[in-house]
């Protein structure tokens, strides 16, 4: 589950890559001021500056507490529930009841990713883009993102010299970088922070996105079509939720009684987890756990995607959907899985800090979402993950909605 890859001896390319849970472990947990980010992976998410995503050491800490403190506060816990349950009250489930008055096929994935966006710039900058419409209008700031996100992946892989000569010459994914950078840095300064010419704001900002956005809209679409190819799974789930919660009100206070849901939601991570790889690099010579040795300054990544899938971790269902794994036979709860396994959330002093919101979210909008509509994948649509910084659906999730009776 360990074993080193080795580029030309030119490209400096040399990474040992491990789907090992201990080495994990140790990475993430044992050892992790042995284990950084480093001045590369800096370089390559440049665009993120002064951000959580792209610091180490004293700077990471800090800004961890201010991320803690934002994130568990009362008000600021308020403000994002209340930016979710308005949107999917007043925007999305209308939008859905559209379309299935009109029999439109839809690219569900395009609709998260649009509903995720708004709420999450409405929680953070008070704005809504207002991305998510009938019309689905194309935002400039949206695909400067995403053409961030395809330059980050393309640096990981491509040598330092050609991703200069490509900056020189104006050309290919550093060309769309450089561009999307002029795009988000306008917005950023002029739109969303207005007077605030800060290199840090613009970090802090694009990391909430980037977690609040993308994450989540990934997690959904994944989520969706799983249960589309497995209808036995969304009856069960159907029926916990009439159990558990009422038809009118929120709810949400009951919304930990609906372990199979949880259970669902995380099998669907485990087997698509949102952000499908992470990258280390040691500061000091180490020995991991499965024996290998690291020099110091090697680069070490790990592939959560193959991780879901290994049987020698997960059984010999391991490419099943079965949320049934993460239910306890013996008390009927959620099932305790290490994070250095299932490691969708990140694990040790990095662990996602918004991992209590999102899912308490994502069962907000599932549940509403399954009490009042029939999703349907069109028939022949290819379901193809598309490598990345995030783990998208490389043709969309092409779908039909079809209004519930008894909604």
């Amino acid at each position: 589950m360990t074993f080193p890859f080795k580029g030309p001896w030119f490209t400096g390319k040399d990474i040992l890559i491990t789907v090992d849970p201990a080495n994990i472990h140790h990475i993430v947990t044992s050892n992790f001021s042995n284990y950084i980010k480093g001045a590369e992976f800096q370089e390559i998410f440049e665009v993120y500056v002064d951000g959580l995503v792209n610091s180490d050491a004293e700077r990471a800490s800090n800004l961890k507490k201010c991320y803690q403190a934002l994130l568990h506060h009362h008000g600021f816990q308020r403000l994002s529930m209340s930016a979710t349950t308005s949107k999917l009250k007043d925007v999305l489930l209308p939008l859905f009841n559209h379309f299935a008055e009109e029999g439109t096929v839809v690219d569900l994935q395009d609709v998260f990713r649009r509903f995720t966006f708004d709420t999450t710039l409405v929680t953070i900058t008070g704005s809504d883009p207002r991305s998510l419409s009938i019309d689905m209008h194309e935002d400039e700031f949206v695909k400067a993102l995403d053409d961030v996100a395809e330059a980050i992946v393309y640096r990981h892989f491509t040598l330092r010299f050609i991703q200069n000569l490509q900056k020189w010459i104006g050309f290919g994914p550093e060309k769309k970088m450089q561009e999307a950078d002029a795009i988000i840095d306008h917005i950023t300064k002029y739109e969303l922070l207005d007077s605030f010419d800060d290199q840090f704001l613009r970090g802090v900002i694009l990391g909430l996105i980037l977690a609040g956005r993308d994450t989540m809209a990934s997690a959904l679409s994944w989520f969706f079509w799983l249960l589309s190819e497995n209808p036995q799974v969304a009856t069960l789930i159907r029926e916990e939720i009439n159990k558990n919660l009422p038809r009118t009100g929120c709810g949400h206070e009951n919304l930990d009684k609906l372990v199979y849901l949880h259970a669902a939601l995380y099998e669907a991570m485990r087997l698509y987890p949102p952000a499908p790889f992470q990258r280390k690099t040691s500061i000091k010579p180490d020995m991991l756990p499965s024996g290998h040795k690291v020099d110091a300054n090697s680069t070490i990544m790990f592939f959560l995607y193959a991780m879901g899938r290994m049987k020698a971790i997960w059984g010999e269902d391991a490419w099943e959907f079965k949320p049934e794994r993460w239910v306890s036979s013996e008390t009927g709860g959620l099932r305790h899985e290490p994070s250095y396994k299932f490691f969708s959330f990140n694990a040790g002093p990095r662990t996602c800090l918004g991992k209590h919101t999102a899912m308490i979210h994502l069962k907000i909008i599932v549940v509403e979402i399954l009490q009042n509509y029939d999703i349907e994948v069109v028939k022949g649509h290819k379901i193809e993950p598309l490598p990345g910084l995030i783990l998208h659906m490389k043709h969309g999730l092409k779908v039909t909605f079809k209004k519930r009776c008894s909604a």
